[in-house]
């Protein structure tokens, strides 16, 4: 009997391509964080380097395009996508992506991820994978944008084009005075792959001592930002021994803002109300530090307030579990109290690449009147004569300008040296294609002597 020729084996599922691939699942069946679920995909499976730069680009890219390449799959399968596996589906959006975002060469993006099926238990749809993904193909993501955006608003398709659900093209055009051209360039910001910010925290490392450990290059506004230019932070010693953190600079400049702010009378007692999970009160706890000032930081969850005492150990931060709202304090008041509201996080959606296709415009009005609540307990608070700074990570209107008005704001930018573009406001809205930055909002208001017992909470 004739020897049968060897079967061809199924080439090997690529690890970066896998390891995108299970984070996709993970966000879509367990609402999983992607910032917090791949580097431990990377990790527990020793993909570094090149890897993992490839695999976070797969990952994070695909998350950030989500609701373009599901209209674009949408033209491109015979039926409703709500029919089609989730497993399968999440593969076809990893290779639409590929197909339509990268350099990856067509062939490859199509073979590779018809290989993935397989691995990943779903080897009888390769055929189908196979089948869309040269549709998708044969057109740009240009052409395909182009085609989803006919008979759209002018903003409608600029919000399909860089991969936004419009309603949050239109926050920003608001913030942004409806000005499109601007709003072009802030959502073509908003939709690329945003640089790692390092702090390296006063009196536990000078900067000079980061950039040479990490390769980066000093941010251009805070004295203590590093930019990374690649690499993973959590390999580098200084941020393992907490002499460093992760931070984002624009989230420095407004911790910074707080501590700049003029003050009348003592400077003693620091506050960080929503403190989780515990960046800026890091950065607030070495300043005051530095100031023979200390802070005390509450929050509201348990875990959250855990991370804020590891991250704040150095310093000696008390920190206090528990509804900001509720929270007593010092009888005689704060000195500078923080306030940095949970919001929609729209100002870091580069960084929280799930989060523009889980949020909702309905979100908007509970954050919002939650937002003013906490304003109101930071203002009874801090004593008068003292400071609060009110900060989101959100360009949202409703979350920032909304919020603070009515207030009688100091003029926040002078807090902000060596800033530009920070417009003709009292307050200040950073942004990712004018600084760099997430996109941050900070107002700083005093209270008054005349200004005690309860305080408006804007309901």
């Amino acid at each position: 009997m004739a020897d049968r020729p060897p079967r061809r084996r199924a080439a090997a599922a690529d690890p970066s391509r896998r390891a995108a691939y299970d984070l996709l699942r993970a966000v879509d069946e367990d609402d999983a964080y992607a910032n917090l679920v791949l580097p431990r995909l990377l990790a527990d499976r020793g993909v570094t380097g090149r890897d993992a730069a490839f695999a976070t680009e797969l990952g994070y890219g695909t998350l950030r395009a989500l609701g373009t390449l599901d209209a674009i799959l949408g033209r491109c399968v015979d039926r409703p996508l709500a029919d089609v596996q989730p497993a399968v589906l999440d593969l076809l959006r990893l290779g639409a992506y590929q197909l339509l975002r990268t350099r990856v060469p067509a062939h490859a993006a199509v073979a590779t991820t018809v290989d993935l099926a397989p691995a990943v238990g779903v080897g009888r749809a390769g055929g189908f994978v196979n089948a869309v993904l040269r549709k998708v193909g044969a057109r740009t993501w240009d052409e395909w944008t182009d085609v989803l955006a006919a008979g759209r608003s002018p903003l409608g398709a600029l919000a399909m084009r860089t991969a936004h659900p419009e309603w949050i093209a239109e926050a920003f055009a608001r913030a942004l005075g409806d000005d499109l051209d601007e709003t072009a360039r802030a959502l073509a910001a908003d939709d690329e792959r945003p640089r790692t910010h390092l702090v390296a925290w006063p009196g536990r490392i000078d900067r000079e001592a980061l950039l040479a450990e990490s390769g980066g290059e000093p941010g251009p506004y805070s004295p203590y930002a590093v930019r990374m230019s690649g690499g993973d932070p959590a390999d580098l010693a200084a941020v393992r021994g907490f002499r460093a953190g992760v931070q984002d600079e624009g989230s420095q400049l407004c911790a910074l803002a707080l501590a700049a702010a003029p003050l009348e009378g003592r400077d003693e007692h620091w506050l960080d109300l929503c403190a989780g999970p515990g960046g800026k009160a890091a950065l607030l706890a070495a300043l005051a530090a530095g100031r023979g000032a200390r802070l005390t930081a509450n929050e509201l969850r348990p875990h959250r307030a855990e991370l804020v005492r590891r991250i704040t150990q150095p310093w000696g931060v008390e920190v206090i579990v528990g509804d900001g709202r509720e929270f007593a304090g010092r009888a005689d008041g704060y000195d500078r109290v923080l306030v940095d509201a949970p919001c929609t996080g729209l100002g870091a959606l580069r960084r929280r690449p799930e989060a523009r296709w889980r949020r909702r415009a309905d979100d908007v009005a509970d954050l919002a009147q939650l937002q003013r609540e906490l304003l109101a307990a930071a203002l009874r608070l801090v004593r008068p004569g003292g400071v609060v700074a009110y900060v989101t990570c959100s360009p949202h209107p409703a979350e920032t300008v909304e919020v603070v008005a009515g207030r009688d704001l100091l003029d926040a930018r002078p807090a902000f040296p060596g800033v530009d573009a920070l417009g003709a406001g009292r307050s200040v809205q950073l942004w990712p294609h004018r600084h760099g930055t997430d996109a941050m909002f900070c107002a700083l208001i005093r209270r008054e002597d005349g200004a005690s017992g309860p305080i408006d909470s804007g309901k």
